[in-house]
C-alpha cells in the first residue's frame, strides 16, 4: 500500500493545534468585545485555516488540521455545545499547572447529556474543502466530561446513577461522530489527557477528593470510548492522544504509563499518540502491551520549547522504542499541540514549523514514507 493510501496514523503526524497568527487572535478578541460580527469573524477564521493548511501541505504532512483556530480551549469549545453541559468556574479540586495560576473553566453536567445538533461539523467541512490531503478532526474524548470535576461536577438530581450518565455520554458522542462522518470526516482523533493524568499520584488524590476511585477510572474511560465509537463508519480511522498537560508550555502531571496502559490499549482505535519528550513520561517499556495491528505515534518532539531536536537524537529514540515494539508499528509526531489553548505555547511560529519539518524529515529517513 502506498503512503498516500495508508490508513492513519501516518509515519509523520501531528496532534493538531497550531499557533494562532496575531491577526486572527486580534479578530477573535474584537469579536468577543462586540467590535466584529460573527460573519466577519468566520471569514477571517476561514482565511487563517486556508493559509495554515497550505503550510502543512508544503512541508509534507499527509494529515492536516485547521489548527483548532476557532477554539479558545482544545476541549471546552466542543464540550460546551453538548446538551446538558454548562461551563463554570471550578470551585472544587484543581489541577496544579506548573508555574501557572490560571485555571480553565470546567464542564459541569447540569442536565441530560445529548447532542441535538452538529458540533463543529461545519468547521470540518471547510477544512475538507480546502485540502487534497487527509483532513483530520480533533475532539475531546468523552472522558473529559468527567476527569476534572468528577462525580462532584455531575448533577445528582439528573444522574443519581452514574451508569446512566455514561450511557448518555456515549450516545451523545455516537451522534456527534455521526455528524462529523456525514461531513466527510474519516480521520478522527480523541484528545484524552485522562490516561496520562491518572499515572500521577497527585491526580489520583484529586479524583478521590471529587468522589471517584482513580484505580477504576482508566477502565471506565476505555469502556465509554468504545461505546462512543461503536457505530462509526468502518473506513473512519480513529486515534487517541494523551498527554500530561499543555498550557502556555506548562504541564500538570508526571509518571510512566504503567498504571493505565492496559486499559488504554483496550480501546477500539487504530493508534495512540503518546508523549515521550521528557522524563515525566517514563520509559518505553509499557509499549510491550501494544496489541498487534495498532500503532503508537511517538511524541518525541516537544512543543513546549523552541529548541529544535536533532534528527540523530530522534532516530536514537525511535531505535530504543523499536527494541520493544516493531518499527512498523511506530510513527513520529510532536508530543502535543503547539497551542492547545488560545494563549499558545512559549515558542515562535518559525520554531513550530521547523519542528514539524523535522518530524517529516526523520519519518522519511526512518521509514522511507510518511
Amino acid at each position: 500500500m502506498s503512503a498516500s493510501l495508508a490508513r492513519p496514523p501516518f509515519r509523520a503526524d501531528q496532534v493538531g493545534s497550531l499557533l494562532r497568527p496575531a491577526w486572527l487572535s486580534d479578530a477573535r478578541q474584537r469579536w468577543k468585545c462586540g467590535e466584529l460580527d460573527a460573519a466577519a469573524l468566520r471569514e477571517t477564521e476561514d482565511r487563517a485555516v486556508r493559509e495554515v493548511v497550505q503550510r502543512q501541505e508544503a512541508i509534507g504532512l499527509q494529515a492536516v488540521t485547521d489548527g483548532e483556530f476557532r477554539r479558545d480551549w482544545w476541549h471546552l469549545d466542543f464540550l460546551g455545545q453538548l446538551d446538558g453541559v454548562t461551563l463554570t468556574q471550578n470551585s472544587g479540586q484543581k489541577f496544579q499547572i506548573a508555574g501557572q495560576s490560571e485555571q480553565p473553566p470546567i464542564a459541569s453536567v447540569t442536565g441530560r447529556v445529548g447532542c441535538s445538533r452538529p458540533i463543529m461539523a461545519a468547521d470540518f467541512a471547510l477544512l475538507k474543502s480546502v485540502t487534497a490531503r487527509v483532513p483530520k478532526m480533533t475532539i475531546p474524548s468523552p472522558s473529559m466530561l468527567h476527569l476534572r470535576g468528577g462525580r462532584a461536577a455531575i448533577s445528582r438530581e439528573v444522574y443519581p446513577d452514574l451508569d446512566a450518565f455514561w450511557d448518555d455520554v456515549a450516545a451523545a458522542y455516537r451522534q456527534a461522530i455521526a455528524h462529523l462522518a456525514a461531513a466527510g470526516c474519516r480521520y478522527l482523533q480523541l484528545d484524552d489527557i485522562t490516561f496520562a493524568y491518572l499515572c500521577d499520584p497527585k491526580i489520583q488524590q484529586n479524583c478521590i477528593a471529587n468522589g471517584d476511585d482513580p484505580l477504576a477510572l482508566p477502565r471506565r474511560y476505555a469502556d465509554v470510548i468504545n461505546a462512543s465509537l461503536a457505530t462509526r463508519p468502518a473506513d473512519m480511522a480513529v486515534t487517541i492522544h494523551t498527554c500530561r498537560g499543555n498550557f502556555k508550555s506548562a504541564w500538570v502531571a508526571e509518571g510512566g504509563y504503567d498504571p493505565v496502559v492496559e486499559a488504554m490499549f483496550s480501546t477500539d482505535v487504530d493508534g495512540y499518540f503518546m508523549e515521550f519528550d521528557s522524563a515525566r513520561a517514563g520509559g518505553f517499556e509499557p509499549l510491550r502491551k501494544l496489541p498487534a495491528g495498532k500503532k503508537v505515534v511517538l511524541g518525541l518532539v516537544t512543543t513546549k520549547l523552541g529548541e529544535l531536536e536533532s534528527a540523530d537524537a530522534l532516530k536514537r529514540r525511535i531505535d530504543e522504542a523499536a527494541r520493544i515494539v516493531p518499527l512498523e508499528q511506530l510513527c513520529l509526531s510532536p508530543q502535543c499541540g503547539f497551542s492547545s489553548t488560545h494563549h499558545g505555547n512559549a515558542l515562535s511560529q518559525d520554531d513550530q514549523w521547523r519542528k514539524l519539518e523535522r518530524v517529516v524529515q526523520v519519518a522519511r529517513e526512518v521509514w522511507g514514507d510518511r
